[in-house]
């Protein structure tokens, strides 16, 4: 199905781009093969565009050669998104980094794809501006990626995810033309909304390569408490509490036992003392007399919850530490065994408690080691199997483990993925969300914008036997 560039294509690659943009020593090949998974594919070419007319040029040469083609941002994904799953060319974005403008009258930013996301945050609240989605990632990961994958972030409960901010796309598509969705205004109803099609479509219908993204005005103040408990149950009951109470929580995270004992053991005695069996952050933003009100009321929901502390960050430097903390717990949790499996499931908000009970199941009858962290807020946890890839027993429990918690969360009325997409990781569990009907219709899609099928093969879809 799929063929290898010539060499006189790639000779006109180099012309294009430059021959230092054109890279296929081994090292770097499988660098780029990679993302956070440390699973993949080398490429046979990795190439670095510097506009999205360096990208059409390299895609309609694929495209006359059937050669398979993988968009590459940072590369901080979970499940495969961004690495080859059959060798042909990686087109890395690192050039692409730039923010062109940041509109204060228009409260819009227009970015390149690799602008790695804390660094617009940080650029944007210069300006007294805000762009809420915080994926845990951001100050790795970058804004292409975040809009392919649509990230989300502890802030998503109060503010959304990725998508609410995505005014406009420019993209290629994979047989070179270059195409712009949306635009600059927030009310749009011109045509199909191409723009939201996109998001979040893994980089499978087109490359994206500059985003307008809407902003809103920085909160005058934002303050932060963390509490623990002597379980789960009591801290889910106290995230109960809190939304009783009227207050919207800019963040709720909440973190088991086995997340807090690693991060001690890493270093990190930020989020709780020992002996907690679990802990919530919970962060207020708004006007000054808003905030302080509204974390006196969270606070008094987590002492009725019967916790056994309640701490508000005194200073921004106490605030930021805990945040860090939190950011952390991926990286504790990766030094407490050889792998990590990350699976971020989300349930209604009612069901959490079902989510929890259905993960004790799975540690029980699997003798597994898992992890869970959070946002508890919009019920999006992340479930980590801890395992030893060398033990062929303990993967084969970790594999029925993932059947059994996506079958869980799908009969929860949940979703297999909040944040991280489905790639090349959960393929095999598609179909326990989707209908036959569904999926053909994603694959009508697919077909549509990618008629010979060489952008991003391998993802979200079942191989079909041919």
């Amino acid at each position: 199905m799929f063929g290898k560039l010539s060499a006189p294509a790639v000779r006109e690659i180099e012309r294009v781009l430059g021959t230092k943009h054109v890279r296929r020593d081994a090292p770097l090949r499988r660098e780029y093969g990679e993302d956070a998974l440390g699973r993949g594919h080398p490429p046979d070419l990795v190439v670095f565009p510097g506009s999205a007319a360096d990208v059409a040029a390299v895609v309609r040469l694929c495209a006359a050669q059937r050669v398979p083609l993988t968009p590459r941002g940072a590369g901080t994904g979970y499940t495969g998104g961004a690495v080859p799953s059959r060798g042909g060319v990686v087109l890395a974005l690192d050039r692409m980094d730039r923010i062109k403008a940041i509109d204060e009258a228009n409260l819009l930013a227009v970015v390149e794809p690799n602008v790695v996301t804390g660094a617009l945050q940080a650029a944007v609240e210069r300006a007294g501006l805000f762009y809420p989605p915080d994926p845990a990632s951001l100050d790795r990961s970058a804004i292409g990626g975040n809009v392919a994958e649509c990230a989300g972030g502890p802030r998503a409960f109060k503010y959304g995810t990725t998508r609410r901010y995505v005014l406009g796309l420019e993209a290629v598509l994979p047989t070179g033309e270059i195409i712009r969705t949306g635009g600059k205004t927030v009310k749009n109803v011109v045509g199909y909304d191409l723009t939201q099609l996109l998001i979040g479509s893994e980089g499978t219908l087109a490359i994206i390569t500059e985003i307008t993204l809407r902003l809103v005005p920085r909160p005058a103040a934002r303050r932060v408490l963390r509490a623990w408990f002597a379980n789960v149950e009591k801290a889910v009951a106290a995230v109960r509490g809190v939304l009783a109470a009227g207050v919207v929580p800019a963040a709720l995270e909440l973190v088991d036992a086995v997340c807090l004992a690693a991060a001690r053991a890493r270093g990190g005695a930020g989020i709780a003392p020992d002996g907690a069996g679990a802990a919530l952050i919970v962060e207020v933003d708004g006007t000054p007399r808003a905030v302080d009100e509204e974390l006196r009321r969270a606070a008094e929901a987590c002492e009725a919850a019967g916790a056994g502390g309640v701490v508000a960050a005194r200073d921004e430097a106490e605030r930021t530490a805990l945040w860090q903390a939190r950011r952390d717990l991926s990286l504790a949790l990766r030094a407490a065994a050889p792998r990590k499996i990350n699976h971020d499931v989300v349930v209604p908000q009612a069901r959490i408690p079902d989510l929890f009970d259905a993960v004790d199941g799975l540690r029980r009858d699997l003798q597994l080691d898992i992890a869970c962290f959070g946002h508890v807020g919009d019920g999006n946890i992340h479930v980590n199997l801890l395992v030893d890839p060398e033990d062929p027993a303990q993967m084969a429990r970790a594999h029925a483990a993932e059947r059994r918690l996506f079958e869980a969360v799908v009969a929860l009325e949940g979703s297999i993925s909040g944040e991280h997409g489905i790639g090349f990781t959960k393929q095999p569990y598609l179909h326990l969300e989707l209908s036959a009907e569904t999926i053909a219709l994603m694959r009508r899609l697919k077909q549509a914008f990618d008629p010979h099928g060489i952008l991003n093969p391998g993802k979200i879809f079942p191989e079909v036997a041919s």
